[in-house]
């Protein structure tokens, strides 16, 4: 038993020696000499962030972690790899070829401003594609009201008559052109199958085609 006690005594003699002297981790330290006393041994790994953390490094610093958090969390989400010459490498060279070096200057953004004349080309050349298109809508009619025409020959009727705003999504969609309620003169909604001319409400500094008195969008509702 005077053995026993002598030689966990000379253990913790051993333990409080190195934390007192702070032995370089390179020295190799048994386990068991831990166990032996009920004690956890903390175990540092030196890994290389890939990228930032928080609380823990920037990307390609060495830093100490525990094991477990490496194997758990760093690893399979590549946050860090092992401290080894193989895996510096090719970060240092990764880091190289994808990070622009401080002595690169980044180029000053100069915001160029669209002159009046290049203004009313744009609004030119928005208005011909109005004009020479036509815009085609597929929507439901309304089968109760058909039903109850008293002639075929009379137009059929929507479930959801045509308003502005849609009639401007439908331009953006199918012309790629950007007009707002404004620009269309439309007292009522579209509310029944048929062809039809919405006019424009564009700039009167704009030049109209030859033989038109105004602008106007084509506008053809079919039914589903």
């Amino acid at each position: 038993m005077g053995y026993l006690q002598f030689g966990r005594h000379g253990v913790r003699q051993i333990i409080r020696f190195k934390d007192a002297v702070n032995v370089n981790d390179s020295v190799v330290v048994n386990r068991l000499m831990y166990a032996s006393q009920g004690l956890r041994y903390n175990r540092k790994l030196q890994v290389i962030l890939t990228t930032n953390i928080d609380k823990l490094g920037k990307a390609g610093e060495t830093v100490k972690v525990a094991p477990g958090f490496f194997r758990n969390h760093l690893m399979p989400k590549l946050l860090a790899v092992p401290n080894i010459d193989k895996f510096a490498y090719l970060l240092t060279e990764q880091r190289k070829i994808y990070q622009p070096t401080e002595e690169v200057k980044q180029e000053d953004v100069v915001v160029v401003t669209e002159s009046k004349e290049d203004l009313m080309k744009e609004y030119e050349r928005a208005g011909l594609i109005l004009d020479k298109a036509k815009l085609v809508l597929w929507r439901l009619i309304d089968v109760k009201k058909a039903k109850a025409r008293e002639s075929k020959d009379e137009p059929l009727e929507l479930q959801i008559p045509v308003s502005k705003k849609a009639l401007v999504a439908e331009v953006a969609r199918q012309l790629c052109v950007n007009i707002t309620a404004e620009n269309l003169h439309l007292p009522t909604p579209l509310s029944t199958i048929g062809e039809y001319e919405v006019p424009l409400r564009l700039p009167r500094s704009i030049p109209l085609p030859e033989g038109k008195l105004n602008w106007a969008l084509k506008v053809k509702i079919r039914s589903k």
